[in-house]
């Protein structure tokens, strides 16, 4: 019996991971909002470059309102902002039996569940490198943590299918029973990449800059308080480690921290953040209410300040709506007005 996979957004994510699944003989169904990406995928296929696997398959793609079927295996792989409008509009075609997986940024596997139900979400992290470039084109830049989990911490049959189908991906995926303390852990790492785009230099030059670290670090402290109030277990992936920026890490193992990170990023042909690549080149909103608007959130629920958080989300909306420039001016203000916050 046939049992394809629907990949419902397939930019950067969900293009790379559906294209790798189709590669390996899957059979896969893009959904994307995207016109244009549709039509290019049904008339050419989809490419990825870059210097990981560069390949090109051909498979189907429609448009949200143009799905057909109902499918058992489903992973969601749009903007974290646009998680509600998707699943809604992906709810009819989930089978009673299957599930969603939730290849985004951020924590919106409560999101998916209060539609579809916590017994039919799954929880997924992803670092790895890619960029969606033009229709039809994916860069897949650069190899990343790629984690998968129930969202009760379970092992089931089906996380060890799911880890076996990305596997296909990436051979160092994981299946875990802690994918809290990853995606919360990716909140904190993204914290720091939000701030990395207020600038256009590369991720690694920000943060191999020392006069931004201090910031950065307090930055971390904030989320990372968060964090722990909500009880997660945190975990380190790709050179971050959370440890290293809780009030009680000691400076030798915050800077090592950084200088692996640094590391990590270098490799990368992706040497820019998505977040950035949406306020230069895309001229779209980012996922800074989704992800830090969040933050902020939980952190009031729990009576904990956030000013260098806000600060941050404050000058992404600059920035999104013509009041601020990305420049190294933009970050060097934060540092001293944050730091200030901080004290």
């Amino acid at each position: 019996m046939s049992n394809p996979i629907l990949i419902w957004g397939a930019g950067a994510i969900g293009g790379s991971l559906g294209a790798a699944f189709a590669r390996a003989g899957e059979e896969v169904v893009f959904v994307d909002a995207a016109s244009d990406h549709v039509a290019a995928i049904n008339a050419r296929g989809l490419a990825i470059t870059g210097p990981v696997a560069p390949h090109h398959v051909r498979t189907r793609a429609f448009l949200p309102q143009d799905v057909v079927g109902v499918y058992r295996r489903c992973f969601l792989a749009v903007k974290a902002h646009d998680t509600a409008q998707a699943v809604a509009a992906l709810a009819p075609h989930l089978a009673a039996d299957g599930y969603v997986v939730s290849a985004q940024n951020g924590l919106n596997e409560t999101v998916i569940a209060s539609c579809v139900g916590a017994g039919r979400t799954v929880g997924c992290f992803v670092n790895f490198g890619a960029d969606y470039l033009e229709p039809g084109v994916i860069l897949y830049g650069g190899r990343g943590a790629v984690v998968v989990g129930e969202l009760d911490g379970a092992f089931t049959d089906r996380l060890r299918a799911l880890h076996r189908l990305l596997q296909i991906f990436d051979p160092a995926s994981i299946a875990t029973d802690n994918i809290w303390g990853y995606l919360w852990a990716k909140l904190i790492y993204g914290g720091l990449l939000f701030a990395t785009a207020l600038t256009n230099d590369s991720i690694a030059d920000v943060l191999a800059t020392h006069k931004y670290r201090p910031l950065l670090t307090a930055l971390a402290h904030e989320i990372v308080t968060i964090a722990c109030a909500e009880g997660v277990r945190l975990q380190s992936f790709n050179g971050f480690d959370p440890a290293a920026f809780l009030p009680k890490a000691t400076n030798e193992d915050t800077q090592r921290s950084f200088d692996e990170m640094v590391s990590f990023n270098r490799k990368s042909a992706k040497s820019h953040s998505g977040i950035w690549r949406d306020l230069s080149v895309r001229k779209r909103r980012t996922e800074v209410d989704a992800l830090l608007g969040l933050v902020v959130e939980i952190g009031r629920r729990h009576g904990i300040s956030t000013p260098i958080t806000t600060a941050v989300l404050a000058r992404v909306h600059d920035i999104e709506d013509g009041r601020r420039t990305l420049s190294r001016e933009t970050l060097g203000e934060l540092v001293s007005q944050g730091l200030a916050c901080a004290r």
